[in-house]
């Protein structure tokens, strides 16, 4: 069995080599790494390991490729598997583990041991503080997008509502887990639309994005389209389809409740409420940021630094919009995100998307998505039209500031 050198003098057989990059991909997809950064890591450390290895990701696939050197055959495995669920600890425990072997601290025997430990340890935030996760989400989005104060009280409520959907669907597991998008959305359009009977000027569409927020696709469909710029066609077109799939579900549950609430009640159009003060909104944006702190479980040790660099990443937005418009504004805002990042990855040894993933989570388009879908729904093609359309452009905007981020401080290798 031929052995390379590795870490200082130690030898890692190709076979030991394989399994360990094998068992490395499958756990930081799982855990949410970026197809990008997935590959880039891997083509690294199995350089690292004196192999040459090629890999590629896709939400649903990881594909390895690796050899013992540039004449001898090629051993490659093709694997399904899950669609990531982001968990930022499990993240960040894996990047140490990583940071350990290359080091040469920390066998491949003992990395296995670690890792085994990090997929059963139980998350760093228990239930109720996942259920504060999407309640503050929802309480801290719906007055940016313009709610009144009962509509903000409506989307607490349904954002807790979502929750307990969401824990029974994916502990009932199976076809229920899969549809998720649609019975959220569904639930919550077929209350709103009956409390309406009682409150008239309640905003229905901002309480129904506002409770579904944690799951809307933004990201994904971002993803997709910073992946098809950087030419991971298979990618980028995975997750963008996989996005806009979700957001489909979600506009058919919201008109499928809305529907079927009318069938026992006629609701009367009113007025809409008057939105928020500046003073409210920004005293509850703070819960915004906590609330994806929380729901993306980030660990006790890294949540401060989410919050910092989420919200000076939506300074820059404000200071942006301030100048010209939303687009700058969103320009701005991401690359605040990415430069404080890298520069924070490279202070701390820690994973860069850590504290990038809930900061782009935050300045992504899934809402003007949503608000399209549901223009196009109820008729307005025009106006629905143009709002889906501009979904697709805050998303290259978020690309166009990740890839001018990446070039002011070039990422560290790894997650």
């Amino acid at each position: 069995m031929t052995e390379t050198s590795f870490n200082n003098g130690s030898k890692v057989s190709f076979d030991d080599a394989w399994h360990f990059i094998v068992k490395v991909g499958v756990a930081a997809h799982k855990y949410g790494a970026t197809s990008g950064r997935l590959e880039s890591l891997l083509t690294s450390l199995s350089k690292k390991m004196g192999y040459q290895g090629v890999f590629k990701s896709t939400p649903v696939e990881l594909t390895f490729a690796m050899k013992k050197s540039q004449d001898s055959p090629q051993r490659i495995e093709i694997l399904s598997v899950p669609a990531p669920d982001i968990a930022l600890d499990k993240l960040a425990r894996l990047g140490d583990v990583l940071k350990e072997v290359t080091s040469g601290d920390l066998s491949l025997a003992d990395a296995n041991n670690r890792m085994a430990a990090i997929d059963e340890a139980p998350l760093p935030w228990g239930k109720f503080p996942t259920l504060l996760g999407y309640i503050f989400t929802g309480v801290g989005l719906a007055p940016l997008l313009g709610a009144g104060m009962i509509d903000t009280i409506a989307a607490a409520l349904f954002s807790a509502l979502v929750y307990g959907v969401v824990s029974f669907s994916v502990r009932i597991g199976g076809a229920l887990a899969a549809w998720v998008p649609l019975t959220t959305a569904l639930i919550v359009s077929f209350l709103a639309t009956l409390l309406k009977l009682w409150i008239t000027d309640l905003n229905i569409l901002l309480v129904i994005i506002s409770g579904v927020a944690i799951i809307l696709p933004g990201y994904s469909i971002s993803l997709g389209a910073g992946e098809l710029v950087a030419q991971k066609v298979l990618s980028g077109i995975s997750n963008l389809m996989r996005g806009l799939i979700v957001l489909f579900m979600q506009i058919a549950g919201a008109v499928l409740g809305g529907a079927f609430a009318s069938l026992f009640v006629s609701v009367r159009m009113a007025g809409e409420q008057s939105p928020l003060s500046q003073f409210w909104t920004l005293s509850l944006f703070p819960l915004l940021l906590v609330g994806l702190a929380l729901a993306f479980q980030t660990s006790k040790r890294d949540f401060p630094w989410v919050i910092l660099v989420s919200a000076l990443a939506y300074l820059g937005v404000m200071f942006g919009s301030s100048l010209l418009d939303g687009n700058l504004g969103n320009l701005l805002g991401t690359i605040v995100a990415v430069v404080l990042a890298n520069l924070w990855a490279r202070k701390t040894s820690r994973p860069t998307s850590i504290v990038l993933i809930p900061a782009i989570v935050m300045l992504v388009s899934g809402t003007i998505g949503f608000r399209g879908l549901a223009s196009i729904a109820v008729g307005d093609l025009a106006l629905g039209t143009q709002q889906f359309f501009q979904m697709f452009l805050v998303a290259m905007t978020v690309v166009a500031g990740i890839m001018i981020g990446y070039t002011i401080i070039q990422p560290e290798e790894g997650l």
